[in-house]
């Protein structure tokens, strides 16, 4: 007899509950948004739900009982959706890795935008079961599951009818009842090995709450056998907590109404996880609610990107607003340190100097205040270089110790062999103290503080949670014995300015200068608190080679201001800000002369020939910019010197391209600091090496 007909009989040879339950679990499988379908070891399709044909675009006529594998993969080549290449060599190759029947998870961008995550999964003996997941919102750390609702009574009417042409067929074969019941355990233990094998949660429970049936990965999801969970009530399973978060949708469910929710569970380790269920109620011939089916879908993992996904928009839109103000606060603390500096130098020690000097401190206090910010916003440039991490450690015990005090006890636990991290030294050094500074607030008693480093090694869903490249990275621990971090508060310890301490107790910058800083290195950092068990913060950097120590050069004299045979040419839109740097310039004993913008300033180039540098803004009203003046300044003298300054914190904000050898002065800036940038620019530079020649050659 056909397999088809053998695959009838067997069917017709269920009882009417055993049907009742097989269509219904059938029905079942349409509900989820995931296209699932089951091929035998040919391979060929064996059975699907709907959501195949919606998630593929498959075509209703090829969908049917016996299509071939290589059908569905011949039409998806046709279509495009491997890819370019040739369609004959993609066809071989998936069809080749399908009958090989090992697991797999692949995912594949569709010709329409889609991405879907497919995985295989054997049945051993059998054939293999295909999932296809639409994960394009997911990729987006945002996501809804679409619902399908499903119409049983149809479905009820076709296995109805192919169920009475399994009878006749059965009575014109005569086939015998053992060979029936054989064929009857073969299909059960065929469906029981299908659904343990589908990754989803699926469960039904009578209307006294108790557990009648349950699939592998249901009682896997709480930590039982399947044979553990039938008899047991949800209270039992679920737990005081949980059971109190589902108990109004199982009541609506009870009604006859079909539901939908998530809830939570917290592990045995301290964990928690999420699901999201589709209740579908069952009802008698009397509409009677005698229990419902549960599809539950782990969705842990969806929730851990949406949140970092939330906490991505505020920092980004914190950091957004930063870097916009930068440059007007930059000009603004040029003008007032510029000129507390020369009133500074005039009055020396005399009258008035306990006013200019706190202010001037000030200033520059604001200066660094606006660095910091900028390292929040990741728009500070940084130097990484590979830095000894357990040495860098190590060498700012005393500094710790000294600033946290006699109370507080410092224990290091550094790796006996060296790591070295892709990081700027400075930032790393002030992001650990910032750290060890609030763990000595929060232990005004005393206590102990604890830094650990080790390496760790990220790789696939975790490195992808933690929004990072798989690979091997330095892991930095900080943490201590103090109050610990409400709940509530410790949602919100990196927003710039937020702080718990009393007024003038602190910026409110310290974690989110820490929090910018591991970003823009290119790691990322979490923190743990639990009230009045300490808190823990972990970061980790990219790890980074070990560079030979260079040999550096005795400090020199500073040299002597380079000698100009002409003016320099200062160009700067705010009038304030020119007139700091023209009296900057001119008491390093520089001649000036201006201009407003780059328009005038390009007049003043061509008609005066003994211009002999220019310094210009970068971005400047009047349609030519700092950077295009550089490159018409050069084209009209070749060789003359050309310094930029800017108060701009990313270089993204700047339009048109300098040439290569002109660099940028950022703002704000003292006199020695201009003296500086000058005098390197206008250094001579060395004559070029001649090549050597090489073994072999003779010099000409």
């Amino acid at each position: 007899m056909a397999k088809a007909d053998e695959e009838s009989i067997t069917y017709s040879a269920l009882s009417p509950e055993q049907r009742r339950r097989y269509d219904l679990l059938l029905a079942g499988l349409d509900l989820l948004d995931q296209a699932i379908a089951v091929f035998d070891a040919t391979p060929k399709l064996v059975t699907w739900n709907k959501a195949l044909l919606r998630l593929l675009d498959f075509p209703e006529s090829m969908v049917r009982v016996g299509t071939p594998f290589e059908d569905f993969v011949r039409f998806n080549a046709e279509r495009g959706e491997y890819g370019q290449g040739d369609i004959d060599t993609l066809i071989r190759e998936r069809v080749a890795a399908a009958r090989s029947f090992q697991p797999h998870y692949v995912e594949r961008a569709r010709p329409n935008g889609r991405i879907l995550a497919v995985r295989g999964v054997p049945i051993p003996n059998l054939g293999f079961v295909s999932l296809w997941t639409d994960i394009t919102e997911q990729r987006r750390y945002e996501g809804v599951m679409e619902q399908q609702n499903v119409r049983l009574e149809e479905r009820v009417r076709e296995r109805t009818a192919e169920l009475e042409a399994a009878n006749k067929r059965l009575a014109r074969a005569n086939i015998e009842i053992d060979d029936i019941a054989e064929a009857l355990r073969r299909s059960e233990n065929r469906l029981q090995l299908i659904i343990d094998s589908i990754p989803a949660l699926i469960a039904y429970v009578d209307r006294g709450e108790i557990y009648r049936f349950a699939n592998k990965g249901y009682a896997d999801w709480f930590g039982l056998g399947k044979d553990e969970i039938i008899g047991r009530s949800i209270h039992e399973v679920f737990g005081e907590d949980s059971y109190t978060q589902i108990v109004p949708h199982l009541a609506r469910a009870l009604d006859g109404e079909r539901v939908t929710y998530e809830y939570a569970r917290r592990l045995a380790d301290g964990r928690t996880v999420h699901a999201r269920s589709v209740v579908v109620p069952e009802a008698d011939a009397d509409g009677t609610t005698v229990g419902f089916f549960v599809l539950s879908i782990d969705i842990t993992e969806q929730k851990a990107h949406q949140a970092a996904l939330i906490q991505a928009q505020k920092m980004e839109a914190v950091g957004q607003l930063t870097g916009g103000l930068a440059h007007d606060f930059n000009n603004l603390l040029t003008i007032i340190i510029g000129n507390l500096s020369v009133l500074n130098e005039r009055i020396g020690g005399g009258a008035g100097s306990e006013y200019v000097a706190p202010s001037l401190q000030a200033a520059r206090r604001g200066a660094e205040l606006i660095r910091r910010l900028l390292t929040f916003s990741r728009r500070q440039s940084l130097e990484p270089t590979s830095v000894e991490v357990s040495a860098l450690v190590h060498n700012m015990t005393h500094l710790l110790v000294r600033t946290l005090g006699e109370t507080v006890r410092v224990r290091l636990r550094l790796p006996s062999d060296p790591l070295y991290a892709l990081v700027d030294p400075h930032q790393l050094e002030n992001a650990i103290l910032n750290l060890a500074i609030n763990a000595r607030d929060a232990m005004p008693e005393g206590g102990e503080l604890t830094i650990t480093v080790k390496r760790r090694t990220l790789e696939g869903t975790l490195a992808q949670v933690g929004e990072l490249a798989p690979g091997a990275y330095v892991q930095i621990d900080v943490s201590d014995t103090g109050a610990g971090i409400e709940p509530a508060v410790l949602q919100r310890v990196f927003e710039p300015f937020f702080t718990t301490k009393p007024f003038g107790g602190g910026s409110g910058l310290g974690l989110s200068m820490v929090y910018g800083f591991v970003r823009q290195s290119g790691g990322n950092i979490r923190i743990r608190s639990t009230p009045g068990a300490g808190t823990h913060v972990r970061f980790v950097l990219p790890t980074a080679e070990a560079t030979p120590a260079e040999n550096r050069k005795a400090a020199e004299p500073p040299a002597a201001r380079p000698m100009l045979d002409g003016p320099v040419l200062l160009v700067e839109d705010e009038p304030e800000v020119r007139k700091v740097i023209r009296m900057q310039l001119t008491a390093n004993g520089y001649p000036v002369i201006e201009a407003s913008n780059g328009v005038e300033a390009l007049e003043l180039l061509e008609n005066i020939d003994d211009i002999a540098l220019l310094v210009s803004d970068t971005v400047m009203p009047g349609g030519i910019g700092g950077r295009e003046l550089a490159q018409r300044a050069r084209a009209l003298r070749p060789g003359l010197p050309i310094l930029l300054v800017t108060g701009y914190a990313s270089e993204r904000a700047i339009t048109g391209v300098a040439p290569a050898d002109v660099p940028t002065l950022r703002k704000p800036f003292d006199q020695a600091t201009l003296a500086a940038a000058l005098a390197n620019l206008l250094a001579p530079q060395p004559a070029p090496t001649a090549p050597q020649p090489e073994h072999g050659q003779t010099c000409p």
